[in-house]
């Protein structure tokens, strides 16, 4: 699955950067390779092989285009304006590569690209495209996707729940929704195992920002008690968001609807919720 997902990504790319500026280009390379974990895509993927994978070409458009729209959010989360993170995934940010208004515009064309990647596929499959578009606006804009999740930074005293949903549950839901829907299934079935996912990803990285410095390096860690932003970690304490978080895990896997692939979408569930917080912030 990691081969077919960078084979894809990178045919993005490159066709977001054929002819561009040539430093545009570069910034749009350097912010997508070398990834993260590629989470959201790969759990795309495993939904539309758990449901028979029965348009390849589409499942891979939708799992780029989450992967481009994750890394727009970075790009732009890293502003001066938003974060100031100097890094990101191990090096500077694009911000510090690049410069500022580079930036900007670096996650502006992700974000467009990702939208034609997904209309050049789903040209051969229309019936599936429209409500795939809608499904990736809802996570994307506001008032319930990434853009709402950020701004709800700018609010007073925000409502943690709303906020996570938003800014990083939107994505998961996403993911799930368009993996299905590019195997002609109902996506509204799999929003729920999304969402929960999403909620569990998001208390995992409270944890990783609030006490995983030992085991998260090339990140800003201790961001969101330094921008008094909403924390799991902040209202359950450090064994209360890992008991919640290990809660959610098991609630998504009892949500995955019943299809010939179940057994294998549990076990990458598994292996995520592995991954997400380290034995050593368990022994914190």
């Amino acid at each position: 699955m990691s081969t077919r997902l960078e084979d894809a990504l990178n045919a993005a790319v490159a066709r977001a950067e054929a002819e561009a500026p040539a430093k545009l280009a570069s910034a749009l390379r350097y912010a997508v390779f070398p990834g993260g974990a590629r989470v959201r895509p790969r759990l795309s993927l495993a939904v539309a092989q758990a449901c028979g994978d029965r348009n390849p070409a589409l499942a891979d458009a939708a799992a780029v285009a989450l992967e481009l729209m994750h890394c727009a959010s970075l790009v732009h989360d890293d502003l001066p304006c938003f974060d100031d993170a100097p890094t990101r995934r191990g090096k500077p940010s694009v911000h510090r590569a690049f410069g500022e208004p580079l930036a900007v515009l670096t996650g502006d064309a992700l974000i467009v690209a990702a939208f034609e990647g997904l209309a050049l596929a789903g040209a051969s499959a229309p019936q599936r495209l429209s409500p795939m578009i809608v499904s990736l606006s809802k996570a994307v804009g506001a008032p319930h996707g990434i853009v709402a999740g950020q701004a709800w930074e700018s609010e007073p005293a925000p409502p943690l729940d709303r906020y996570h949903a938003a800014k990083t549950g939107s994505l998961f839901v996403a993911a799930t929704t368009l993996g299905a829907l590019a195997s002609d299934e109902d996506g509204q079935r799999w929003a729920t195992l999304g969402a929960r996912l999403g909620a569990a990803y998001q208390v995992a990285d409270d944890l990783l920002d609030a006490v995983g410095s030992a085991v998260t390096p090339g990140k800003p860690l201790g961001r969101d008690e330094s921008l008094d932003r909403p924390n799991a970690v902040a209202r359950l304490g450090v064994q209360g968001a890992i008991e919640r978080l290990e809660r959610l895990v098991d609630e998504a896997i009892e949500s995955i609807p019943a299809c010939s692939g179940r057994a294998a979408l549990i076990g990458l569930v598994r292996h995520i919720a592995e991954r997400l917080v380290p034995v050593a912030i368990r022994a914190a």
